[in-house]
C-alpha cells in the first residue's frame, strides 16, 4: 500500500492551511475546565486511531474555531504509539462542519477522497465511493506517569492542598486545588529529577504563541516550553522544545485541556569561580516519551528570569497571560 492512500497528498501545512500567528479581530474565548466547554468542536478535536486498507493510522484533528479544523494523519499510529517519526510520510489537510453537524476533512489539494467525523468516529472514503475503506475511533490518551507519587526522599512542591512552597505576583497562587502560572519556588536547587503535571486551556481561535503559553524553567534559567502545540511540527518554541536551544525529538503534545506530564532530569552548569566550565544538561520525558536525551543547554533561554551563574536557582512557571494549571509537582535532589 502506498502512504498516499489516506486522503491524498502530504504538503506544507502552515504554508497552505493555517496562517501562523494570525491576528484575531474579536475576543478569543478561553476554556479552562473540560466539563464546562460549550463548544461542539471540542468533542471533535483530538486523537483518533484505527485502520485503513489494513494499515494502522493515527489522526490528529485540531480545532481552529467556528467549526473549522486542520488534520494530520500518521502512518503506523499516533506519535509515541506507532508512528515512525518520518514527517514526509504524514498527510495533512483541512475541513469544517456542515449544516447537518458532520465534519468533513479533505486533503489539500483536494483529490476527491475525504473523511467524515460523527459520534467519535472518523470514516475514510475513496473518490466516488459511499462505502468507507477505513475508520478511526477517537480516544483520549493518558500519560503513563500521570499521578506518579513522590518518593519518600522527594521535595514536594505542590500537592493540591496549599501553595506555601511558592511565591508570585498574584494575591492567590491557587485556582481551587490547582497551582496557577507565574509562580516561583521559594527554595532553590542544583541537580534534580522533577515531575510535574500541567494542563493548557482550550483556545481554538488563538494561534501560535497565543495558544496556551507558559513554560517550566529549571533554575529559573532553562525553559522547557509549555504550549498548546497539538498537531504541530515540534519546534524549539513549541511544547516540549527547550526554548532557543533545541526542538523535541517528537511532538508528544496532547490535545488542550488534557493533563500532561514532564519528567525532567536536570544537571546544572558547572563553574570554577565565576567561570563556566561545563554547560547545563536536560533529559526530558513528555507524557512518558523521551523528547530530549541529555541535551546541552549552553545558555539561559529567552525570557529567563535569571542569568546563568554558579548559584542554585528556583523552579519557575512562566505567566504569558494564559490560564495554564499545574498539579503534582515534586523533585528529588541529585
Amino acid at each position: 500500500m502506498k502512504v498516499v492512500s489516506f486522503l491524498g497528498i502530504s504538503l506544507a501545512w502552515w504554508a497552505v492551511v493555517s496562517p501562523a500567528l494570525a491576528e484575531e479581530k474579536k475576543p478569543i474565548k478561553v476554556y479552562t475546565d473540560p466539563a464546562k466547554v460549550d463548544d461542539p468542536d471540542f468533542q471533535v478535536q483530538g486523537e483518533y486511531v484505527g485502520k485503513a486498507d489494513n494499515m494502522k493510522w493515527g489522526l490528529h484533528v485540531i480545532a481552529l474555531g467556528d467549526g473549522k479544523f486542520d488534520f494530520v494523519a500518521y502512518p503506523g499510529g499516533l506519535p509515541g504509539a506507532g508512528w515512525n517519526g518520518k514527517k514526509d510520510q504524514r498527510l495533512k489537510g483541512t475541513g469544517g462542519t456542515g449544516e447537518d453537524g458532520t465534519v468533513t476533512l479533505k486533503a489539500v489539494p483536494d483529490n476527491g477522497s475525504f473523511c467524515e467525523i460523527n459520534d467519535g468516529w472518523a470514516k475514510l472514503y475513496a473518490p466516488g465511493s459511499n462505502q468507507p475503506f477505513g475508520q478511526l475511533k477517537r480516544l483520549q490518551r493518558e500519560s503513563p506517569t500521570l499521578g506518579k507519587k513522590a518518593p519518600e526522599n522527594a521535595t514536594v512542591l505542590f500537592d493540591g492542598t496549599h501553595a506555601d512552597a511558592w511565591t508570585g505576583k498574584k494575591a492567590s497562587l491557587m485556582d481551587g486545588d490547582l497551582l496557577i502560572q507565574g509562580v516561583t519556588s521559594k527554595e532553590t536547587f542544583r541537580d534534580f529529577h522533577l515531575h510535574l503535571e500541567f494542563r493548557t486551556p482550550y483556545k481554538p481561535a488563538a494561534r501560535g504563541q497565543g495558544r496556551g503559553n507558559s513554560g517550566f524553567y529549571a533554575q529559573g534559567r532553562y525553559e522547557v516550553q509549555i504550549l498548546d502545540s497539538f498537531g504541530l511540527e515540534g519546534e524549539q518554541n513549541e511544547c516540549g522544545g527547550i526554548y532557543s536551544v533545541g526542538k523535541p525529538l517528537v511532538n508528544m503534545c496532547y490535545p488542550p485541556l488534557t493533563w500532561q506530564t514532564y519528567d525532567v532530569d536536570f544537571r546544572a552548569a558547572r563553574y570554577e569561580g565565576d567561570q563556566k566550565v561545563e554547560d547545563a544538561r536536560l533529559t526530558v520525558r513528555h507524557n512518558g516519551t523521551f523528547i530530549h536525551d541529555n541535551i546541552v543547554a549552553d545558555h539561559a533561554t529567552t525570557a529567563s528570569p535569571l542569568k546563568e551563574g554558579p548559584e542554585d536557582g528556583p523552579i519557575f512557571f512562566q505567566d504569558h497571560g494564559n490560564p495554564v494549571r499545574f498539579r503534582n509537582v515534586w523533585l528529588v535532589k541529585q
